[in-house]
């Protein structure tokens, strides 16, 4: 019996863990999930497990490489970022995956930023990196420098995590343009190469040389992708399926806008309303903007029924949005402060006293949350005509409703793209094995 030919993606979060199995139409043909048990690290900090997860990753490969159904043609890995994997002279982990949730300590923070001769704002517009601690994982390094610097001195290569995944399989030490490029303070966006501060404490000689191919070896006939962080996967799908520049609004606990076409400087205005800009495989700038809404959704959610004593599920059925009106103005957000294109607008309590039913104050809630967004995507926003809603919220008709009322001129649109990130990662391999096979023809 002829085995199937299959790819499969190592799609790697927080939380989940998951192998998808794609036949050769992109269609899934089976999904695992698996949850690993935390560790904590050398300070006792909840961290990811490393053994754990590298033995998963080992035995799933073996699984599929060996499974008497299928033929596995290639593999690739995404997963969450703003995290290292730091490997010794031996070529295995000599430390803890750190957890990006880790407190910077202030005193290494501020020598940090007092060494580099501008600004902060100055070079958080640089490096498209907003103060955010650990998750600018190229601090990670100058801390370990200066607060552990003998357990620095035996880390001969880091590389970001979905890159470890992939060096497991392919044996071969990479960095990629996605992930040098989300929030790390490593990338200089305006001169397109690491910052100054890389080279002058040395940092760049732990990190593995860049690649822009997304192929990094070729093990047992398999081909074996470079890895790719996940917010730059999930829009590939929507960039193979549409020409026309376009924005992709990735909803969940975050609502996440992505502009693929926007190429300009990232601004100090901008950064401080929570915008950043990723870089795509290839190393091109995409910018976005981000709004803790699904966060704020749920928080709110649960205010209102029990307020009103409902179940928290009440919403499901309302199906028709109302017009707007002046009193969804006097939405307060209660999780956003810091965050978001309104940043310095404070916690609040929203007064729910005025509304009758939880019908009536949901509808505000609505209106109030995408007032919000509207801002966040006009400020990356240039004149693209179509956005597509990606993620949880895409199945709430209010939601779609009130998006299209705020930009009349735009179509909304949804991709049904099942497992979108991995798919992204998917696509990047074909895109690899198309130029391989490109070149073996001219060779």
């Amino acid at each position: 019996m002829k085995k199937k030919s299959i790819y499969a993606v190592f799609d790697v979060g927080k939380t989940n863990k998951k192998v998808i199995l794609f036949d050769e139409d992109r269609q899934i043909i089976e999904e695992k999930q698996h949850i690993c048990q935390e560790a904590i690290d050398d300070d006792g900090f909840a961290c990811e497990s490393l053994t754990r997860l590298t033995q998963w990753v080992q035995t799933h490969w073996t699984e599929l490489r060996d499974n008497p159904h299928y033929s596995l043609k290639g593999v690739n890995f995404t997963s969450y970022g703003a995290s290292f994997v730091h490997l010794g002279k031996d070529n295995k982990p000599v430390l803890p995956l750190y957890n990006y949730l880790k407190p910077m300590p202030e005193d290494c923070a501020a020598q940090f930023y007092a060494s580099l001769g501008q600004s902060p704002e100055e070079f958080a517009a640089d490096t498209c990196s907003p103060r955010l601690g650990m998750l600018n994982s190229g601090l990670q390094l100058y801390w370990l420098k200066y607060a552990k610097p003998e357990l620095y001195a035996q880390i001969q290569t880091s590389l970001h995590l979905p890159q470890y995944l992939s060096y497991l399989i392919s044996g071969e030490k990479y960095s990629d343009y996605t992930s040098v490029g989300c929030h790390t303070a490593l990338w200089d966006f305006r001169n397109n190469r690491y910052h100054d501060w890389v080279h002058r404490e040395g940092i760049d000689e732990k990190l593995a040389p860049l690649i822009k191919d997304s192929v990094a070896s070729v093990v047992d006939g398999i081909l074996v992708g470079v890895g790719l962080h996940d917010s730059s996967a999930a829009v590939l799908p929507y960039l193979q399926q549409q020409s026309e520049p376009f924005l992709l609004v990735s909803t969940g606990t975050w609502s996440v806008t992505l502009n693929p076409f926007n190429r300009e400087t990232l601004t100090p205005e901008l950064l401080e309303r929570d915008c950043l800009s990723y870089l795509s495989p290839q190393g091109q700038m995409t910018k976005a903007s981000r709004v803790f809404f699904g966060r704020e959704h749920d928080y709110q959610v649960a205010r209102i029924a029990e307020y009103f004593h409902v179940k928290p599920d009440f919403f499901h059925s309302w199906v028709l949005a109302r017009p707007y009106d002046a009193a969804s103005h006097n939405f307060k957000p209660a999780c956003m402060a810091g965050t978001g294109p309104f940043p310095k607008q404070p916690a609040e309590e929203w007064d729910l006293s005025g509304f009758h039913t939880a019908g009536d104050a949901y509808q505000h809630l609505i209106h109030g949350l995408l007032d919000i967004l509207t801002t966040s995507i006009n400020l990356i926003r240039q004149d693209e005509k179509t956005i597509y809603v990606d993620g949880g919220f895409a199945r709430n008709p209010l939601f779609m409703q009130v998006l299209g009322w705020n930009f009349p001129d735009v179509k909304i649109q949804t991709l049904e793209v099942p497992q979108a990130t991995a798919m992204g990662a998917l696509i990047n391999l074909e895109q690899g094995e198309a130029w391989k096979k490109t070149q073996l023809m001219f060779s």
